[in-house]
């Protein structure tokens, strides 16, 4: 899922260029490249898809040329989660009525790619045999109040999965008190927003509880792969409600179930993520660029790829961010402050 139009990496992600487009890490590859990258030796490239926005169609297509251009499907409007779902899952129903697919945001970072793997394949294998639908869930470190929760029955666990357990139930966004409460629990883990699942088991939980939506996308089974397929997606899409998957079948269907993993996940939403993720120096501050020079200064993280040289002296607990012509230095307990900023 490709489409976000998040810009909360100003200067570096407009709404032009979402935060999956950029190199935020400073490796070389921008957070969908990575996403990609995390799929090898698990999918071919054949059996990438991606969702996006049509404004995002060339970059899509730049960044990974080997993904086939007919695999990048092409949204008229947001319509959140379960409409870019619905479309992907009948347009690959239409190809391979077996096959079983994995759904991940194009813009979260994963430190240990070959535990993902591990994890990714094993869930793959349970879904093929099953008609479960399965979501990932992050073992937290902290009380997060800017995550989703998933409250597992660790009781037992899937006879075909030691690993994987039933779900008791999707928490929302807690306060900090409520944060604070589950993980001194065991059984309450991040949602990731990643989803195993056959491809029949996905469709056929649309028409239970997402009929007239799914009516909208069974009707054009014999556009898809025509030339006829975007004018149809262009004309009939914007009929869909703006619903997450979450709402949409996660909280309604029965047999779901969680796999509780650790394997260095983040979402990237915000500066202090990207902070906490990245190495630091031995006064906490996090260097992506090339010749940048810190002086008195701590916990700050400073992001200058393009610069020829950046000097920064006396600053604690600040963002430093260059783009372009674009300079942007802010205290990071203000960061909720940048969106302003950046219209």
């Amino acid at each position: 899922m490709a489409g976000g139009v998040g810009s909360r990496f100003w200067p570096m992600s407009t709404a032009e260029r979402p935060k999956q487009f950029i190199d935020v890490l400073g490796v070389g590859r921008s957070l969908l490249q990575l996403t990609y990258d995390r799929f090898r030796g698990i999918c071919d490239p054949q059996n990438v898809w991606i969702v996006t926005n049509q404004r995002y169609a060339e970059i899509v297509g730049r960044q990974l040329p080997e993904v086939p251009k007919s695999n990048i499907l092409l949204e008229p409007c947001r319509r959140n989660t379960a409409p870019c779902i619905a479309y992907v899952s009948w347009r690959i129903k239409s190809k391979n009525p077996k096959a079983n697919i994995v759904v991940t945001p194009s813009d979260h970072i994963v430190t240990n790619e070959d535990e993902f793997r591990r994890v990714i394949t094993s869930c793959m294998k349970f879904t093929s045999e099953t008609d479960a639908i399965v979501t990932l869930g992050m073992k937290p470190n902290r009380p997060e109040t800017g995550y989703g929760y998933i409250q597992a029955d660790l009781s037992t666990s899937s006879p075909r999965n030691k690993e994987i357990y039933r779900v008791d139930s999707f928490r929302e966004k807690p306060d900090l008190a409520t944060a604070i409460r589950y993980i001194q629990q065991n059984s309450y883990f991040w949602n990731a927003g990643i989803f195993i699942w056959s491809v029949s088991t996905i469709v056929n939980a649309f028409r239970i509880y997402q009929p007239s939506m799914s009516k909208i996308f069974e009707s054009m089974l014999p556009l898809y792969g025509t030339d006829k397929e975007q004018a149809a997606i262009d004309e009939r899409y914007p009929e869909c409600e703006n619903i997450s998957v979450d709402y949409a079948i996660m909280e309604k269907a029965e047999e779901i179930f969680v796999c509780p993993a650790d394997f260095g996940w983040s979402d990237l939403g915000t500066w202090g993520s990207l902070l906490a993720q990245t190495k630091h120096d031995l006064y906490g501050n996090s260097l992506i660029g090339e010749n940048i020079s810190l002086f008195d200064s701590h916990n700050c993280i400073i992001h200058a790829t393009d610069a020829k040289k950046v000097v920064v002296q006396g600053l604690d607990d600040c963002i430093v961010a260059l783009k372009d012509d674009t300079l942007l230095i802010c205290k990071l307990s203000e960061e909720q402050r940048i969106k302003q900023f950046s219209e």
